[in-house]
């Protein structure tokens, strides 16, 4: 694994940025009514997706979950797409019909977001038969949740995915709840990383607030699935900044532990300010980028407000042959 360079570490910060702007632009298009259905926001988990998806390559494949727009952004997914798919207008990613939960681009290896709790780790098993099997080197990213972990699945997919040496990795991103549920009521082992060990992989756990610790740990893992080795498990440790949907005011979690979180742990301001005090980037310079940041983000809104709506006689359009 090589060191990250200037300008990587930049890119990273983009996206960082990107993520935390887009969030927050859905989070008041939705309190305005405009987008529809269920919304989980990202805030406070970018450095997991920033940092997993600049250790691998555009043919690798990510599989994500219900609060996956991080994930396809860090992947290099559309703004105006996943914009208008989110607003159910024709032009994004599933033309309007599958909503926030439910954004696929296979050219990107984005395998799609998943509206079921622990979905898409099966989902991964297959995609990791597929890059072992067609010998092109790709492996498979599997994001999920705290609460996903203690799915049948979870445990039936890891371990198949260890006897079979399959190239993926898991990343479990453990926000502390699953919905209101604190981790530690429901995880009976202090850290999930450590249920690596039941089917003979790598396991770590570690700060998911950091993006180069997950670039760094993910590369290796990445490095491992390549050569042949099979799967790992990651423990990335963040926050969900928000209750679980805007309209969750989650009074379950003490206000000094949100507190802590926003202020101590904030990837976005941590590592603005550590690439700041490495006098890799400027005041001038990050004014400039979030400027040009939001304005592409508030350009994906204008996109999406102005695309049609589905026509109502498509609607059958993909389902009618089968």
């Amino acid at each position: 694994m090589s060191k990250l360079k200037k300008q990587e570490k930049i890119s990273m910060l983009r996206t960082l940025l990107t993520i935390r702007k887009f969030e927050e632009k859905t989070i008041q298009l939705y309190q305005t009514a405009k987008i529809w259905g269920y919304l989980h926001p990202y805030l406070g988990q970018e450095a997991v997706a920033v940092g997993s998806c600049a250790a691998i390559e555009k043919d690798d494949y990510i599989v994500s979950t219900h609060r996956g727009h991080g994930h396809c952004i860090a992947k290099g997914g559309d703004l105006n797409k996943m914009m208008a798919e989110l607003l159910g207008k024709s032009t994004g990613y599933c033309k309007g019909r599958g909503g926030s939960m439910h954004i696929a681009d296979t050219e990107l290896g984005i395998l799609g977001a998943n509206g079921i709790v622990g979905g898409g780790i099966p989902i991964s098993v297959g995609a990791g038969f597929s890059c072992k099997f067609d010998k092109k080197g790709r492996v498979t990213i599997c994001y999920f949740g705290d609460g996903a972990s203690n799915n049948g699945v979870f445990h039936e997919s890891l371990n198949m995915a260890s006897i079979f040496k399959l190239p993926i990795i898991y990343i479990c991103e453990n926000n502390l709840y699953g919905i209101s549920m604190c981790s530690k009521d429901s995880v009976a082992c202090k850290n999930i990383g450590d249920r690596a060990s039941a089917y003979a992989m790598p396991g770590y756990v570690i700060d998911g607030s950091d993006p180069e610790e997950v670039y760094k740990t993910v590369s290796g893992a990445v490095e491992h699935a390549r050569k042949g080795n099979g799967p790992s498990l990651i423990e990335a440790q963040a926050y969900r900044f928000t209750g679980h949907h805007p309209n969750d005011p989650a009074e379950y979690r003490e206000k000094q532990e949100v507190e802590y979180h926003k202020t101590e742990k904030d990837p976005v301001h941590n590592y603005s300010k550590k690439l700041a005090d490495e006098k890799i980037i400027g005041s001038e310079e990050l004014e400039a980028m979030e400027k040009e940041i939001q304005k592409m983000v508030d350009s994906s809104v204008e996109f999406a407000e102005k695309s049609p709506e589905p026509e109502l006689d498509k609607f059958l359009e993909e389902v009618k042959n089968i």
